[in-house]
């Protein structure tokens, strides 16, 4: 640490961190606009300046830009020097010249960086008269909004875009004062993380376009801390609501988890709680017939309890978008023997494999933020943008450490952007990806190999033999093509301080998987320390998995009676989403009783004899657990209208219980040993600040008696939340609480997103508090190698092997139906190789029959060069899609044909 002077007064701070880093670690105001944790220093916008002096004798000193000047020991700085005030107010006023008189009606308004800084300069008038520069702006595709004429050229946007996100089609054109940042040409933006703009902008230029739709002023949402439901990352989000809907996501710093971003489908996934196909109101068929009629709560409940005492046993189906705690109070009302996990058999085997892997494998599964640091990373069968996305910015970030590796020989710090930029422009990373089809992250890596999933086992297991051969399991009959390759990869990871392995369940192979394993214990052998993160499928995958569910969605249907004389409980799961429709019809056609709790309207709810409405993730409070094991909580944001409950609460009622949510999480900790420390992911609804609980509405907060004016013009009582310690008001106390509790991100002086410098310890550093969450699982050691080799792949003639394509757009079920993002959802296809369509006699777009499982399929003709010959893609959870169980054989046929 070195000893820094700021107005004369010492300071420690971290030798080589740039002065402006350790200036707002300690709590100082200076003003910044190009700057950000994440990007580094360019020193573009000249508005962090302040005084610097050679010694205690120099009383002139110079004006140096704080972002670019290293910590050395002993330099003295003045942030209050007069002639340092002066310049930063003037560079605010000639930035100031352009830029529209329009806060009152920005969609920026009340939380503008530019607004915060200028204010933090004192300046407060305008002296220019003349006409200012205009721009034209550009239609940008369904999340974001473009109004140009705000820019005030900081280059932030160019430089995420274009060096972190690593995509090309934004860009800075012009130059002087007739810079423009857009596209070449209007057009949808092609990053799949490109909402961040609207959190990376100081100002008003990349707005939220979903939010405009339903716009309401900052200081007026209701908030509260959430985890997003999308994926299995567990990325930490705030959800804002008004009136009783949902109206953006934003994203929720955490250190160890997604850091400063999210994806796209996570920010603009939001809009299914909006839906009109949201169930409201418990519903129940009619006897014998097939209308039904909305009920109350309280007769709902007495028709469910007869359901279930109506003789034979109650099956339950749990499901992975399902809380831990909706789970587990099914698995309580059912009994653990009749639970069963709401997944395909398949995906329920590759879920006890992968939590196998996780808790007794030779690797350690580091938080998500750390996959950033690693040095070589093999991806063996997962197409990681569309089934991880915030992963796939991580690695990304792989090139640029190997350059800041490069330049730290030379003594450039890491923090100097421009050097590294131009040092990283053309590097490829570390990384080498084995998939079934091209991905997103082809134009990062050193290599690609495309094969069957077999055969990319076989390379994996290969792999694993050539780092322990002695005790890894040979493959004997490898080419020389697939031991050159098995050779490049195990180079590459014993040659790394930092190797990562990265698969998953993408691929439907179990073979896959264990080859990864296998790797990772092969590493451990020969004396490095792998880590391995595993894409898993939905947000509480693995957490379903730790309840030791009794089997799949098939295994269901083999323990219902065949009189029918059985209850089936689904919670929150669509089966026609997740398993075969014969499979699902089959299931539900063998029970007497059918039972649905679930937000949105399903085939399966449309098929059950009573329908109760479960809340969202915006109006519930629970538990996920990520891919690595990470528990965290979400609480609801605000309190949804009529009967529309938690399923852990309808299912509690069901059997006469109550409770809070506390409680139950106290029963789960005490009856799983995998659970045990789940009351540590965030303080329970005990918890208090000075005697108070924590606002969901900022202190701002205006309208609460107009909210309810159509109904009644007295203020009405404030909703009371047994199960957090946040309230639905502005009273409370509004001191920073624990990570897990942080409703929003706000201080003095400082409106916008970069308020989070005063929520941290250091700047880009843990939350003051600790993080959100705790880890459950840690790897153990105690896997042996995996053995059971795939047979190389062999093509079958007039057989296809199709196999699984995912879409970060479409593929995931609840998402798919939020308006902005269903824009971008692609319609149903299959893909095939250029020589396969060939022998076909098809080509691109023309459609085609598609025989699988027994079922036939009419879709279009993706012709696909990735692909390996003999091998097809088909997408996986499109809208109107059949669901498969890949990978499978089938045939293809052009239409009309007699095949």
């Amino acid at each position: 640490m070195a000893t820094i002077y700021i107005d004369d007064r010492p300071f420690e701070a971290e030798e080589g961190q740039n002065l402006l880093h350790a200036c707002l670690s300690l709590g100082f105001n200076i003003p910044y606009f190009c700057w950000h944790p994440v990007l580094g220093s360019v020193g573009a916008c000249r508005q962090c300046a302040v005084k610097h002096f050679r010694n205690e004798k120099d009383v002139r000193g110079e004006i140096v830009m704080a972002c670019m000047t290293p910590v050395e020991d002993s330099i003295r700085i003045s942030i209050d020097d007069p002639e340092a005030v002066a310049f930063r107010a003037s560079v605010i006023e000639w930035l100031m010249l352009n830029h529209p008189h329009d806060c009152p009606v920005c969609d920026e308004g009340g939380e503008c960086h530019l607004q915060d800084m200028t204010v933090m300069t004192g300046h407060v008038y305008r002296e220019t008269r003349f006409r200012k520069r205009t721009y034209p702006n550009q239609q940008l595709g369904p999340f974001l909004n473009h109004e140009m004429n705000r820019c005030i050229q900081c280059y932030r946007c160019v430089r995420y875009y274009r060096e972190y996100a690593r995509c090309g089609d934004l860009n800075v054109f012009a130059s002087h004062d007739h810079v423009y940042f857009g596209r070449s040409r209007e057009g949808t933006l092609t990053s799949e993380f490109s909402g961040n703009l609207v959190e990376i902008c100081p100002t008003g230029v990349f707005t939220d376009k979903s939010f405009k739709k339903h716009y309401t002023r900052k200081w007026d949402l209701q908030t509260a801390p959430s985890v997003c439901v999308h994926c299995s990352l567990g990325c930490n989000t705030i959800p804002g609501a008004r009136y009783g809907e949902l109206r953006r996501i934003r994203n929720r710093y955490n250190h160890e988890v997604n850091g400063y971003f999210l994806c796209d489908r996570g920010r603009y996934g939001y809009e299914f709680v909006n839906s009109d196909l949201r169930v409201r109101k418990p519903l129940l068929r009619e006897a014998g017939g097939d209308a039904r009629v909305p009920v109350s709560a309280e007769e709902a409940l007495r028709f469910a309890s007869a359901m279930l005492s109506d003789g034979g046993k109650a099956i339950g189906i749990g499901s992975p978008r399902a809380s831990v705690e909706s789970n587990f109070a099914l698995q309580t009302l059912v009994g653990p023997e009749n639970f069963y996990a709401g997944v395909s058999g398949m995906d329920f085997e590759l879920l006890q494999l992968s939590l196998k892997i996780l808790q007794k494998g030779a690797a350690r599964t580091p938080p998500l933020n750390e996959t950033k640091e690693a040095d070589a990373v093999f991806i063996l069968g997962e197409d990681v943008t569309n089934t991880a996305p915030i992963l796939a910015l991580n690695l990304r970030q792989t090139a640029r450490r190997k350059a800041i590796e490069i330049l730290e020989q030379v003594h450039i710090l890491p923090w100097n952007d421009a050097p590294i930029r131009r040092a990283a422009e053309f590097e490829k990373g570390n990384l080498f990806i084995a998939s079934p089809c091209e991905t997103r992250l082809d134009d990062l890596a050193c290599e690609t190999l495309r094969a069957a999933p077999d055969e990319l086992a076989r390379i994996g297991f290969g792999v694993a033999s050539l780092l322990a051969p002695e005790n890894a399991p040979a493959v004997e009959d490898m080419t020389k093509e697939e031991q050159a390759v098995a050779e490049k990869i195990a180079g590459l990871l014993k040659g790394a301080t930092r190797p990562l392995v990265v698969s998953g369940t993408a691929c439907g192979s179990r073979a896959v998987l264990e080859a990864a394993a296998n790797i990772c214990l092969a590493l451990k052998e020969s004396g490095k320390d792998p880590e391995i993160v595993l894409a898993l499928p939905e947000a509480n995958s693995l957490g379903l998995a730790m309840l030791s569910p009794a089997g799949g969605i098939e295994a269901a249907a083999g323990a219902l009676g065949k009189e029918r004389s059985d209850t089936l409980v689904i919670v929150e799961n669509d089966l026609f989403h997740r398993s075969a429709p014969e499979t699902a019809r089959g299931l539900l056609d063998a029970s007497k009783n059918v039972i649905a709790i679930d937000c949105l309207e399903n085939e399966t709810g449309l098929r059950a004899d009573l329908v109760l409405p479960a809340a969202t993730f915006a109006e519930s409070s629970g538990s996920l657990v990520n891919n690595e094991g990470r528990a965290q909580r979400s609480f609801r944001v605000f309190e949804p209208d009529g009967p529309v409950k938690e399923s852990w609460r309808w299912i509690l009622e069901m059997h006469g219980a109550g409770g809070r949510l506390d409680d139950l999480i106290a029963q789960i900790a005490a009856s799983n040993p995998f659970f045990r420390n789940l009351a540590s992911a965030a303080p329970g609804a005990d918890f208090r600040l000075a005697g108070g609980k924590i606002p969901r509405q900022s202190h701002r907060c205006s309208g609460r008696t107009a909210i309810g004016a159509n109904i009644d013009v007295h203020e009405p009582k404030v909703a009371e939340d047994p199960d957090s310690p946040l309230s639905f008001s502005m009273e409370g106390d509004h001191r920073q609480p624990p990570a897990a509790l942080i409703p929003r991100f706000r201080a003095p002086g400082w409106n916008s997103i970069q308020s989070l410098n005063r929520f941290q310890q250091e700047i880009g550093g843990p939350l003051r508090g600790g993080e959100a969450g705790v880890r459950l699982i840690e790897s153990g050691g105690g896997l042996e190698y995996f053995k059971n080799i795939p047979a190389p792949f062999a093509p079958e003639e007039g057989q296809m092997l199709f196999v699984s394509f995912h879409h970060i757009f479409g593929s995931e079920e609840l998402s798919a139906l939020s308006p902005a993002v269903s824009r971008l959802c692609p319609e149903p296809y299959v893909s095939v190789h250029p020589e396969d369509a060939t022998m076909l006699g098809v080509a691109e777009g023309e459609r085609v029959k598609v025989v699988l499982e027994g079922s036939a399929h009419a879709l279009r003709v993706k012709v696909s060069p990735s692909l390996p010959q003999g091998t097809a893609g088909l997408p996986v959870g499109l809208p109107g899609e059949a669901v498969a169980q890949l990978p499978a054989r089938g045939k293809i046929s052009k239409e009309g044909s007699d095949e």
